[in-house]
């Protein structure tokens, strides 16, 4: 059975972070370390963490750097791990009991795949739920290196283990890229293995006005860039690129509707329209959006 290094970035997460770590504690799987990059945090994260480091010993490092963003938290977390496979959790997100037993089992006896996946809880900043995440509509494992690229499957950050072997490979994540980093990582080791999915609820992901995700503009800006930078890889053609494109600009309309703002909600539904006219979900979406403005207009 394969040892697995659990890379924790922290920035201002104190509040968060004692679950994050807790829900490593309790893990049915026992063979694991936590890397917990301290990135230059200004709360109390550094005392936060003290008593578990006292507790863990060894099954704990903590590394404090100054801040230069999570790619590179991230990256100093491999540069210092040793085991055969990395696990993602982020300092406010919360794993199941059973999350790193049911990820190692997805590597067992297959060394095509590369990187493992699962389903989650999404819930608010109060740890209330919103929703579950129940799968990806076909096309959820085995070489699916299109469908990351055109962003028709979602890969639930704390629900990610990897090889490191195939970081070796591929490389660290960019750390010029300040989001969308992590969805870049996962292409470039999928167009080389495969992608498992472990079809079980594994972990808590907390979406919540502090993160990164609920920046729209920047995220439309940074999904762009890795729609870019990957154009021309095998599978990331003209096709691909236009249905990629189109689907960000369809996200960012419903984030922007589940905002109350219909009308740049509108826009950039026809944006991805226009984008990719010959994906019926786009025509439909606009479509069906248009019928509810025309009755909210009433």
């Amino acid at each position: 059975m394969p040892k697995v290094d659990v890379i924790i970035p922290a920035y201002n997460a104190a509040k968060y972070l004692p679950a994050a770590i807790e829900s490593v504690v309790t893990q049915t799987f026992e063979d694991w370390r936590i890397l917990l990059i301290d990135d230059g945090s200004t709360d109390n994260t550094a005392e936060v963490v003290a008593p578990y480091i006292e507790r863990l010993g060894p099954k704990l490092q903590y590394i404090y750097q100054p801040n230069a963003g999570l790619p590179a938290a991230r990256n100093t977390a491999i540069r210092n791990s040793s085991a055969e496979l990395l696990a993602l959790l982020d300092a406010d997100d919360v794993w199941l009991p059973n999350r790193l037993a049911e990820s190692v089992k997805s590597f067992d006896g297959r060394p095509q795949v590369g990187l493992s996946y699962g389903l989650v809880v999404r819930v608010d900043a109060n740890g209330e739920v919103i929703d579950t995440f129940e799968g990806n509509r076909g096309h959820a494992e085995g070489r699916i290196a299109t469908d990351i690229y055109t962003r028709r499957i979602q890969l639930p950050c704390p629900t990610m283990t990897f090889r490191r072997s195939a970081v070796d490979e591929v490389g660290l994540f960019d750390e010029t890229m300040r989001a969308t980093e992590d969805r870049d990582m996962w292409l470039r080791i999928a167009l080389r293995y495969e992608v498992a999915l472990v079809p079980k609820v594994i972990a808590r992901y907390r979406i919540w006005l502090g993160s990164m995700s609920a920046d729209l503009d920047r995220m439309e800006t940074a999904q762009a860039r890795f729609v870019e930078k990957h154009f021309g890889a095998p599978g990331c053609g003209s096709g691909p690129r236009r249905v990629a494109l189109a689907r960000i600009y369809r996200n960012k309309a419903e984030a922007l509707e589940a905002r109350g703002q219909r009308g740049a909600a509108l826009k950039s539904l026809l944006r991805a329209s226009l984008t990719s006219p010959f994906d019926l979900d786009n025509v439909k979406r606009a479509g069906s959006f248009l019928l509810g403005w025309a009755g909210f207009r009433r």
